[in-house]
Order: structure tokens, then C-alpha cells, then sequence
């Protein structure tokens, strides 16, 4: 790439589409490639990347396209649905060519101003090939490309990662990391089964990871059973998964479940519901174990077999881990990288 690579990415708080920008970032600039974020103004993501060598980092407010000029000379890639219609503001004002990465399993609203950004787009890129369906569905001109998320490479501080055990020595460590929202991610399942497996395995403990609007209601559900502890956001979720025996995602809507890939990477046999993106990383019977998604009856017999199953639980994680090096930072690097090159090659065509 000759042009500086702009990554546009609007949204709030830090989930899983700015990990993934930052660790795309991370790995562009290893290949000492010039880059520039532009980031809502006060947003994790700024401070997260702040020093690293090659990138400019500018924060905006709204009116968000007043900015437009903060991608001018660049080739831009957006990471959320308010990048992509910046971006394509960007696009009219200061000719700026750019891709959008698409990571949630919705269709986008039929709004004119939406289709405009997506439809003017070099390349629509999404996570997953389900997430890809949905797009060519919404606008049959995009022919998406399929990029699959990266695994996060979660650092391991061993003295807390032993902590964490002995704070639950003898019990049957399960995590499940993402936000506390019920309608995408279903914790109220795995609450479900906690409490049938409170009593028919007593030993298995669920630790969740994440904040958000269902913890009230996720804890009021949790009343009266001992093993689920809620200890909401935390930066060492490397810890708990080295820590772990099993890692469960009970997802009702998902456009791929990176967090799964996380697990993998830790020889972590998973249990995860078969929806959206998530039977494209986690193959059933061979690294992880798939249940229908709102079916606490089989959250209860998945975990069961693994936990009473130490061969499979064991073959699983194995298996997991290796799926997991064909999702490296750099691998989806090396793929964007690619898209970026033949779609400036094909905007100086036209």
C-alpha cells in the first residue's frame, strides 16, 4: 500500500469490533505501515493505542462529517456503522476510496443515507460468511469478502492466573466472556442451567466476564445458587481463561464469537450455541460442542459431558488450539492488506 491506511471506528465503549481494529492496527504497524485512526472523542480505543509507532490518532465529536478532511490522502477503512457513513461523506468531499467491515449478524436499516455507504463502498468486508449472506441480501451489487476475526493473543500474568485458581481450588472452573445483554447473548440460559447444575454437578462454578444493561436482572436470576459470580469488566481475561476448564457462549445472535477463538487459543474445550457466524470457528464433536441457542436442557448435557468426560474435554481443547493459529493477528492482516491493495488499484482505474 503507497497510501496511508485511515481506520474510521465511531462507536462507544470498548467491545469486540475495537479490539479487533486495534488489533489489526497493532498488526499493520509491525509492517511499519502508516496509519491514522479516527476515534469518538474520549473513547477507549485512542488511549489503548496512544504512542504506537506510525499512527496518528485523531478524536472527533459530533457533528461527526464536519472531520471529513481527517481522511484526505488516505485510503480509508471503517470498522462500525457510524465509520461507514463517515466514510462515505469522506468519500464525496475529499474523493477518499474506502472498505467497511460488517461484524454483526443484522440486516442494516433501508434508510438511503445507509445504503448509499455501504452500496459506494470498494469492498464490504464481513467477519463471517453467515454475516456475508446477510449483506448480499441487503444490497445484491456488494459481493462481500469474508474476513474472519482474529483471536486476541491475551497476555498471562501467572500469579494472578494461580489466584484465580486457588480462589476456586476443587471446583470446575467455567467462563463465559461478553457484554451482560440477554437478547444477543443469552446469559439467562447458562443462568437457567447453572442452577439444574448446581445440584447435578455440584463443582462446576460459572465466572462471567463483562458488564452491561442485563446485569441487574442476570443477578437477580443468579439469586439463590452459588455457583455463578459476575465479576464484571476486567483486562486480564487471559488469566481467567488460563485459569478455566471449559468456556461456554451461550450467544442467541452473533456474527462470529471471537471470544471463542480466545478460548481456543487457551486449549479451552467450548460450548457454544449454533448461531450465526459461530459454527464457521467451532466445529461440533471436533473442537468444541454446539447446542441450539435458548436451550438451557442442552447447556446442562454439553457441559456435563465435558465435565465428566476429561478424554474429550481434552481432545477438544486440543483441536481448538490448533484451529486457533489459522486466526492470528497477522493472518487477517495479511488479508486486509490484500483487499486494501486490489480495491485502491481498482478505484485508480476508474
Amino acid at each position: 500500500m503507497k497510501s496511508e491506511i485511515c481506520h474510521v471506528n465511531l462507536a462507544r465503549g470498548f467491545r469486540g469490533g475495537e479490539r479487533q481494529t486495534e488489533l489489526l492496527i497493532r498488526a499493520l504497524a509491525e509492517r511499519d505501515i502508516p496509519q491514522r485512526l479516527v476515534v469518538r472523542r474520549g473513547q477507549p480505543l485512542a488511549r489503548r493505542l496512544s504512542g504506537l509507532k506510525g499512527l496518528t490518532i485523531r478524536e472527533i465529536g459530533k457533528p461527526f462529517h464536519w472531520h471529513v478532511r481527517q481522511t484526505k490522502g488516505c485510503f480509508v477503512h471503517a470498522h462500525d456503522g457510524h465509520g461507514a457513513k463517515f466514510a462515505f461523506v469522506a468519500s464525496v468531499f475529499s474523493k477518499s476510496p474506502y472498505i467497511v467491515t460488517r461484524r454483526i449478524a443484522k440486516r442494516p436499516g433501508d434508510h438511503a443515507w445507509t445504503r448509499a455507504a455501504f452500496g459506494r463502498a470498494a469492498v464490504v468486508v464481513a467477519v463471517s460468511r453467515f454475516v456475508a449472506e446477510i449483506m448480499q441480501a441487503y444490497l445484491p451489487v456488494l459481493a462481500p469478502r469474508v474476513v474472519h476475526d482474529a483471536l486476541s493473543q491475551l497476555a498471562v500474568d501467572r500469579q494472578q492466573r494461580d489466584a484465580i485458581r486457588s480462589r476456586w481450588a476443587g471446583r470446575f472452573l467455567v467462563v463465559n466472556t461478553a457484554a451482560l445483554i440477554n437478547s444477543v447473548k443469552g446469559q439467562s440460559d447458562l443462568i437457567t442451567a447453572a442452577h439444574k447444575l448446581a445440584v447435578a454437578r455440584p463443582d462446576m462454578m460459572f465466572v462471567l466476564l463483562g458488564e452491561g444493561s442485563d446485569r441487574a436482572r442476570f443477578e437477580a436470576e443468579a439469586a439463590g445458587v452459588s455457583n455463578v459470580v459476575f465479576e464484571g469488566f476486567v483486562d486480564n481475561v487471559g488469566d481467567y481463561l488460563s485459569a478455566a476448564d471449559a468456556f461456554v457462549f451461550p450467544s442467541r445472535h452473533e456474527g462470529l464469537g471471537g471470544s471463542c477463538l480466545d478460548a481456543m487459543a487457551f486449549g479451552l474445550p467450548v460450548v457454544a450455541s449454533a448461531v450465526g457466524g459461530v459454527p464457521e470457528i467451532v466445529k461440533h464433536e471436533s473442537n468444541g460442542l454446539l447446542v441450539p441457542p435458548a436451550a438451557p436442557d442442552a447447556l446442562v448435557e454439553a457441559l456435563c459431558r465435558i465435565h465428566d468426560d476429561a478424554a474429550l474435554a481434552r481432545r477438544l481443547g486440543e483441536q481448538g488450539r490448533e484451529a486457533a493459529r489459522a486466526h492470528l493477528p497477522e493472518c487477517m492482516a495479511d488479508q486486509y492488506l490484500e483487499i486494501y491493495t486490489a480495491a485502491a488499484w481498482s478505484q485508480s482505474q476508474e
